[in-house]
């Protein structure tokens, strides 16, 4: 069958492409925007990817078009694909159809640190001898790839599950279509103000999520998180796990974590038997910690000990774009970041601040995602740069609102600069200033190529 995925760059679609190819599919594409790692992925798996979107891509036609949710009406491709009659799915209705239907779906959600937690629950398997499937929102570094297929007919399968829209003919959460058996909820917040009015209706869509899990599946989510509560108090009907940290007294819950070194480098988890393990790895950050012990929970829910989890994310590499140390001398760390709102900035630099000490850190944030270019994140920004010696704040033509006022009212030094030179400028002088600088580069986008030309600077300077 020849597959044909429009928006094909994104980091679900070319993941799916690359499952479809895997299938036995022939596949090829298209997207507006080319951009690594995905880029890199889909040649390298041998897919035709064409830059825009023209009509005549679908001529002859493919046997099924796969929509990605970036497009809609009046996209030339959308327009010609439905006056041909052409047909068509979204990406999370063929996932869930041609593939996740025979599988024991392990489904990672929240508002943050899904990708991160699927990493390592696929890792956490692939070390257990279980040759997991997975589709990640991302590269996991152990892997080198975002998808592959199970190694067994009906195996397990770990997958990313999201809340945004599936399609613009298709409006429901994409995790709705993954007929999961063990559903991770990570925390929740309201994101996604593009497609969603409130909090609320992102509770909603959560509940139709746990709605499809089986009453033989599992539920799992950290003990006393109030919105992920209200979700399950909705009513559940599978079996629930959830874990906190200390010794159970404030939340009662399943599992326990007690963090062994503050920067989250060193913690243990006791599971509900008693029993005890340790992890020792290269991570930090208090959000790593609770991303590592539900990517535990999960795995115990198909039959991985406690021991074995452990041992697995000791050797927990990462995932590219998260934390991703991109350049280092002797003097400066440069590390490339997914952080695309405010509670994540502040978790991602208050898990480097307890890692470095007193060093200097400088923040560089491009808010790029469709919230944080609404400007709805605003009051939040300001206090979510805390834990960093300065801020440097990226005007983009796409940001209309007063970035300004962020800077202005910002817990730490910060300005706002509308040109990559003007950045690449003031890292320049940050880095002559201090002896030890790291900085962390925050979007989840291509940045118009300012982490390659910080990089290159570097280079060429030392």
């Amino acid at each position: 069958m020849h597959i044909h995925i429009l928006g094909i760059c994104g980091t679900f679609m070319g993941s799916l492409a690359q499952l479809a190819k895997q299938l036995g599919h022939t596949v090829s594409g298209c997207d507006a925007n080319v951009y690594p790692p995905m880029s890199t992925q889909l040649e390298m798996a041998g897919i035709d990817l064409i830059e825009g979107f023209d009509p005549q891509q679908l001529v002859p036609a493919p046997d099924l078009i796969i929509v990605g949710n970036a497009l809609s009406r009046g996209n030339p491709c959308v327009e010609y694909m439905l006056d041909q009659g052409l047909p068509y799915t979204s990406g999370p209705q063929w996932l869930g159809d041609a593939l996740l239907r025979n599988q024991y779906v392990l489904a990672v959600s929240g508002t943050h640190g899904k990708t991160t937690t699927s990493s390592m629950l696929a890792k956490i398997l692939d070390y257990a001898g279980l040759k997991p499937g997975f589709l990640i929102g991302g590269v996991p570094v152990d892997f080198g790839l975002s998808a592959r297929l199970s190694g067994e007919e009906k195996g397990y399968f770990v997958v990313e599950a999201d809340e945004y829209d599936s399609a613009f003919f298709d409006k429901r959460s994409k995790f709705v279509h993954y007929h999961s058996n063990t559903v991770v909820m990570n925390n929740l917040e309201f994101d996604h103000a593009d497609i969603f009015d409130d909090l609320p209706a992102i509770q909603k869509q959560f509940h139709h999520m746990l709605r499809t899990v089986p009453r033989s599946g599992y539920v799992i989510y950290p003990a006393g998180e109030k919105n992920l509560q209200q979700v399950v108090d909705r009513g559940c009907w599978s079996q629930l796990r959830t874990f906190s940290e200390g010794d159970g007294r404030a939340h009662k819950s399943d599992w326990q974590y007690q963090l062994l070194e503050k920067d989250g480098s060193h913690f243990q988890v006791t599971d509900p038997e008693g029993q005890l393990a340790s992890v020792l790895w290269r991570h930090s950050g208090l959000h790593n910690v609770a991303n590592a012990v539900a990517a535990m929970v999960a795995a115990s829910t198909v039959g991985v000990s406690l021991p074995a989890a452990a041992a697995a994310l000791c050797e927990f590499i990462g995932v590219k774009r998260r934390m991703e140390l991109i350049y280092q001398d002797s003097a400066i760390s440069v590390y490339d970041d997914f952080a695309h709102h405010p509670t994540a900035i502040k978790t991602t630099l208050e898990g480097l601040r307890a890692k470095v000490g007193d060093e200097t850190i400088v923040a560089i944030i491009e808010p790029r995602s469709a919230t944080m270019k609404m400007g709805l994140h605003q009051a939040a920004l300001s206090s979510s740069v805390a834990a960093a010696d300065q801020a440097l704040w990226y005007k983009s033509a796409a940001i209309n609102w007063d970035l300004q006022a962020v800077a202005t009212h910002s817990a730490v030094p910060a300005l706002v600069c509308s040109d990559i030179e003007s950045l690449l400028q003031t890292v320049r002088q940050s880095a002559a200033g201090a002896a030890k600088l790291h900085v962390v580069i925050m979007s989840n986008g291509g940045f118009e190529g300012f982490h390659q030309r910080l990089v290159a600077q570097l280079k060429g300077a030392g």
